[in-house]
């Protein structure tokens, strides 16, 4: 039976020193404050902002929430990022995404100053990251890989790591994000030959690709690590699944983050500590 690699005790972790900076920051007279700017009401978002907003609670952070119709034009999206911009009681932004389709999604998130920008969503962000330089912050999904990974202790200097997924919110910035940890990376994607082969070569497998049940048993062997980002929703099994196909996969590896309750359940603490750093930063200018 493999190692359960959840992501609550990692959560709890982040947690209790994010709430230790936020109490901290409060005793010099500052609150860190998050700025939820969100477009309509897709299921999907509102799920994550009430799980953001649990978080927020528990750590202290303050909510402020921007909401927006579908039909909003881009130019008032983009005032309302400079009015953000200029307020100093807001320290971060978490801004969901995709935007609605007549307008240009770039233009928005970059409009957005990178020191609150604690989601990861603007160019300045990511060229920190593959810079490896303190630009903005990391998007927190791909953050919250590595905080499990380091808080379940796995070294990967000098280990083989496939990612699978090469998008800019995940796949892309968790690869570099390895690659600073002295990791091997090999990144899959549509046009790879052979996905599972690469992923069988791999000690650590990183499933990042956003459909369901895609990793099968024949993608591992015996010894491997697998870290599933996936978050779908099965109809035939009418729940959330992640990409890996769990029940096939865990009897063969030796760890595994379970969907739900592994890596998705650190994203919010990241954005919380992300909300306090930028606070703690801002104070000190």
């Amino acid at each position: 039976m493999a190692l359960l690699l959840k992501g609550s005790e990692v959560a709890s972790a982040i947690n209790e020193r994010t709430a230790a900076a936020v109490a901290e920051l409060k005793q010099k007279g500052v609150t860190p404050t998050l700025c939820i700017l969100r477009v309509g009401e897709r299921p999907d978002d509102l799920s994550y902002e009430r799980g953001a907003l649990k978080r927020a609670d528990a750590v202290g952070v303050n909510v402020v929430k921007k909401l927006f119709s579908e039909n909003v034009t881009e130019e008032e999206l983009i005032a309302a990022v400079n009015e953000i911009n200029a307020d100093p009681s807001i320290h971060g932004v978490l801004m969901f995404r995709p935007l609605p389709r007549h307008i240009n999604e770039s233009r928005v998130c970059n409009a957005l100053a990178p020191e609150k920008d604690v989601d990861g969503i603007t160019e300045m962000s990511m060229a920190g990251v593959y810079a490896q330089k303190p630009l903005g912050y990391a998007p927190c999904t791909a953050q919250a890989v590595t905080e499990t990974i380091d808080h379940y202790g796995i070294d990967l200097t000098g280990k083989n790591v496939t990612v699978i997924g090469r998008s800019l919110v995940i796949g892309k910035p968790v690869t570099m994000m390895l690659i600073k940890k002295n990791a091997t990376v090999t990144v899959c994607h549509t046009r790879t030959r052979d996905t599972a082969a690469e992923c069988r070569r791999a000690d650590v497998i990183v499933a990042a690709v956003g459909s369901a049940g895609m990793v099968k048993s024949d993608f591992v062997r015996d010894g491997q690590i697998v870290i599933d980002v996936g978050i779908n929703w099965s109809e035939e099994k009418g729940k959330i699944v992640g990409d890996v196909e769990f029940d096939e996969v865990e009897p063969v590896v030796c760890a595994i983050t379970p969907v739900p309750g592994g890596v998705g359940a650190v994203t919010t603490s990241v954005l919380m500590s992300h909300v306090a750093e930028a606070a703690r930063k801002a104070c000190a200018e």
